[in-house]
């Protein structure tokens, strides 16, 4: 039982390590970049990134954002000899990525909202978990255009996908926690649309 708890803890602590890699400041310094925390949202993404004009970039930031989680989900799953959705180790090392990207402890605690890195994470736990999630993503950005509003449903959702698929097995609590945190790195967009400010896809700004 000691040694379990041991293995546990060392796998979330881990993951939430990977998590706090920031691909768009390593790609950004990489690059020559500015630093993704000095412009726009500041907001250390792959959309800010992509306000360079550097598609590159972005597109960089968000295969590292999205492959961290996934990794970590993978990683926990190899360790374990579980199934990633089968037991609990997986989901929280996922959970636990997304943490590490929210507060990094190697960027003063200063990250981003986590969107991609949830979708890894969703898709390594399960892959139609992810695409239910990722359909309902693209459904919204057809009708709305407005990626934060995208997100936010998304999370909600996931826990929907999650429970249609698991039931109330360990893994849909996570995923609830997981899609809580998105939703809380969304709070300054969310008041943004009550106000009807928020930016949409495609317009031109003022």
């Amino acid at each position: 039982m000691q040694t379990a708890l041991i293995e546990s803890l060392a796998i979330a602590v881990t993951a939430y390590l990977l998590g706090s890699i920031s691909f768009a400041v390593l790609v950004s310094r990489l690059m020559g970049l500015p630093d993704p925390h000095s412009y726009g949202s500041r907001n250390p993404g792959a959309t800010n990134v992509l306000r360079t004009g550097n598609r590159l970039a972005a597109a960089l930031t968000l295969v590292g954002d999205t492959g961290k989680g996934a990794l970590a989900v993978f990683l926990a799953a190899l360790c374990t000899g579980e199934s990633p959705a089968a037991a609990l180790d997986a989901p929280i090392a996922g959970a636990m990525a997304l943490l590490g990207h929210a507060y990094p402890v190697f960027h003063r605690f200063q990250g981003g909202k986590g969107v991609a890195t949830a979708a890894g994470v969703l898709f390594a736990l399960n892959a139609w978990l992810g695409l239910g999630v990722l359909a309902t993503f693209a459904i919204i950005i057809a009708f709305f255009r407005m990626v934060s509003l995208a997100s936010i449903i998304a999370a909600v959702f996931a826990v929907f996908w999650a429970w249609l698929l698991f039931g109330m097995a360990p893994v849909t609590p996570v995923v609830a926690a997981i899609a809580l945190l998105v939703i809380w790195r969304h709070r300054e967009n969310m008041a943004r649309i009550a106000r009807g400010v928020e930016p949409r896809l495609g317009a031109k700004k003022a």
